[in-house]
């Protein structure tokens, strides 16, 4: 008899808890069903903006050949000469001013770099001791001392919205004139 016992105790509890299982279960998939059915929450943060930003470079004293080459970096990839840029554009030079808008910039603190391939090739040409043969330029007009200029030099705030910046294009004989 105890045998029986054991075993009927043992089936019963085995039910039991089989039971509560699959309440629970069916608890648990409620709770699902009913928090699929309610509204999401925004996919960003309070302190994120979901709005962008366009800046429009006005890039002067534009010679009337080859390819204005831009790029926007952020302070973590300006001091790599080998980053990639938050972006960048790549358009026909038009003498005297080439505008360039790049879109869809989250705000933020940027450094613009920019040249004139003056021949095409894809890559600013140096002399045999690193001094630019094609005129260039940073945003904020910093002028380079020996290497290009820190990155507290050339910074600028962009704001969602439209923003915009000039940058002069300089070569080292525009430098010379200018001492």
């Amino acid at each position: 008899m105890s045998r029986q016992t054991f075993a009927s105790r043992y089936t019963e509890s085995r039910a039991v808890n089989t039971l509560r299982r699959n309440r629970e279960a069916a608890l648990g998939i409620g709770a699902i069903i009913i928090a699929s059915l309610l509204p999401a929450p925004p996919a960003y943060s309070a302190d994120s903006s979901s709005e962008t930003a366009s800046i429009v470079v006005h890039v002067r004293n534009v010679a009337p050949q080859g390819t204005i080459r831009l790029g926007l970096y952020t302070e973590a990839s300006y001091p790599d000469n080998d980053a990639t840029p938050v972006a960048s554009a790549d358009l026909p030079a038009r003498s005297g001013e080439t505008v360039i808008e790049l879109q869809n910039i989250p705000p933020g603190t940027y450094a613009i770099e920019t040249y004139q391939d003056l021949n095409d090739n894809g890559k600013m040409d140096t002399t045999l001791l690193g001094i630019p043969k094609e005129p260039y330029g940073f945003s904020r007009d910093a002028r380079p001392r020996l290497t290009k200029p820190r990155f507290e030099r050339v910074k600028f705030a962009v704001s969602a919205g439209r923003n915009d910046q000039t940058v002069r294009l300089q070569n080292v004989s525009t430098l010379v004139a200018k001492k």
